[in-house]
């Protein structure tokens, strides 16, 4: 419930320009601030490097990836319907732009330079690189989460949120995207890894299940 009512004040707030996105010029220019007085070259790299794990390379290879290894150890385990890790993730990637690419081109929200949109741009809330990271590594620790060790499974889950989590600094740090896209971006994932995990003991049953 607090991820929805989020994720609309923010999206409702983003249509009508309200009071609540001067959080993000404020966090940009201390963020900008920040950067120059540490002048780290090497953080900066961190920043963008941090960014590109949540394009569509890699993320959406690691998912289909981490699908293939769930399937097979569910297999080799004896599972019913070992393969659902495999339709589950294709499914996951895509979703991811089914459902950022027109809530980009519905809100056409200008970036962190505060320049008009090009004919070309969809704008930048949400933030895609955000959705899927969070979606494609969330989903991937989600599934692998049914095959592990409990203990196994919460590294590769705290694992897949220090990632997603590196991702959205990476994006602010950067200027790549508001601060406020990012959060979107984190409510609408979380919302979708809700559902799934209430669905994956239904998809992917244990042994003991049937």
């Amino acid at each position: 419930m607090t991820l929805a009512v989020l994720l609309v004040v923010i999206s409702w707030q983003v249509a009508v320009d309200g009071p609540l996105l001067g959080i993000d010029p404020a966090v940009r220019d201390a963020v900008r601030q920040v950067r120059r007085s540490l002048h780290s070259t090497l953080l900066n790299h961190l920043g963008v490097a941090l960014s590109d794990l949540g394009g569509g390379v890699p993320a959406v290879p690691v998912l289909l990836g981490c699908a293939g290894l769930a399937a097979w150890l569910a297999r080799r385990d004896g599972r019913p319907r070992w393969w659902t890790p495999v339709p589950v993730a294709v499914a996951a990637s895509v979703l991811i732009p089914l459902l950022v690419v027109p809530a980009k081109a519905w809100f056409a929200r200008p970036g962190p330079f505060d320049v008009p949109l090009a004919a070309d741009q969809w704008g930048w809330y949400p933030s895609g690189h955000t959705a899927t990271s969070a979606i494609a590594y969330g989903t991937a620790a989600l599934l692998l989460s049914r095959v592990l060790e409990p203990a196994r499974a919460r590294q590769v889950g705290w694992a897949a949120a220090a990632l997603c989590l590196g991702v959205g600094f990476g994006l602010v740090w950067s200027d790549f995207h508001w601060l406020l896209d990012v959060v979107a971006s984190w409510c609408l994932s979380g919302l979708l890894l809700l559902g799934l995990r209430r669905l994956l003991p239904r998809l992917l049953p244990d042994r003991a299940d049937t």
